[in-house]
């Protein structure tokens, strides 16, 4: 059970992760309504009592309560947890702001950035909530197996560290491990810039590369995401623990990442809207990878990995071409 006494918590956001963390929180002996902006997919859900879609063959316990009606989600709720799409957080925080009280915290479990302006999270949140407890939640994780309880270890990040560990009490519990953490920058760049990444090893792999150039891409794309994570202030333990290296490893290696997927797809041949329609979910890091490119310019700051497979995505250059662009790359040492 959870470590922090029953609650009723809303849960924004019905897909397959907003399914799961709420699965999680009920299993805790919390309350949750969850809600989707969409109402067919909501009239399923309580037709269905399970998440067909996105999260099927778990059925949904009795104290979790599908709603299309933000005000019905939020009433008499004590948290907020929101799991959507980064391309949609600012329009969801916004909506969020007309209905929450002064103080009233808020977490998330989104990964990525704002694609318009290329701010971290809790910098759109900040803007949008005003001043009030945030948390993020990240790590290793991937639904289909919080739903179905296996283990399963994540950070939760927050400056206030009474909101990090009241978030972490919700969500801990049974097979699930919540640990804290104050580096909210960190994590946030460690959760945005390892689905870039596990692009890259997809389209690697599919291209026949192997295990040693898997191995090489993922170490060097942890020195990708060290270099972006430490110029916006992140500390450098966070890139070593469950939010950065652990992700980092989850996200690259197993085909359960949607984002792995489409590298696999990309490399096959397969259009990214082809792809996508296939994966049939959000694929945070072909959004996530222009914003990414737009802030290592900014900041002058030299991630090829990540910017190879921006050109892939945003630029049209091919899978083989970009290979060639890294390989092609003149020798330096390894640390400087």
């Amino acid at each position: 059970m959870s470590t922090t006494p029953s609650a009723r918590i809303a849960v924004i956001g019905a897909g397959s992760w907003g399914t799961a963390l709420a699965l999680q929180l009920v299993a805790n002996g919390h309350q949750v309504r969850l809600w989707s902006h969409e109402p067919e997919q909501i009239a399923a859900l309580q037709r269905d009592r399970e998440n067909r879609q996105f999260l099927p063959g778990v059925a949904f316990p009795e104290g979790l309560i599908p709603t299309a009606s933000l005000a019905e989600a939020l009433a008499d709720a004590s948290d907020c947890l929101v799991v959507v799409p980064s391309h949609a957080f600012r329009t969801v925080a916004r909506q969020l702001a007309a209905h929450l009280s002064e103080g009233f915290g808020v977490a998330w479990a989104t990964k990525g950035l704002d694609p318009g302006s290329n701010q971290l999270l809790h910098q759109v949140a900040q803007e949008e909530l005003g001043e009030r407890p945030l948390a993020v939640v990240s790590g290793p994780s991937f639904a289909r197996e919080v739903g179905d309880g296996l283990p399963t270890a994540v950070t939760v990040a927050a400056e206030r560290e009474a909101f990090a560990q009241h978030i972490a009490g919700l969500l801990h519990g049974g097979r699930f491990r919540a640990y804290t953490s104050s580096d909210m920058v960190g994590v946030e760049i460690c959760g945005a810039a390892k689905n870039v990444l596990a692009i890259a090893t997809g389209i690697a792999d599919g291209l026949g590369f192997g295990a040693n150039t898997r191995a090489a891409l993922i170490t060097r794309g942890l020195v990708e995401l060290i270099r972006l994570g430490q110029a916006l202030g992140g500390r450098p333990e966070t890139f070593m623990g469950l939010a950065g290296m652990g992700d980092l490893v989850l996200t690259c290696t197993d085909d359960q990442s949607r984002n792995r997927r489409m590298g696999l797809a990309l490399a096959g041949g397969e259009s990214i809207e082809a792809a996508r329609a296939r994966i049939g979910q959000e694929v945070e890091g072909v959004i996530t990878a222009k914003a990414i490119h737009g802030l290592a310019q900014r900041l002058g700051i030299e991630m090829p990995i990540s910017e190879q497979v921006y050109l892939v995505l945003h630029a049209g250059v091919s899978p083989a071409q970009a290979t060639q662009a890294l390989l092609e790359r003149e020798p330096k040492p390894e640390f400087h």
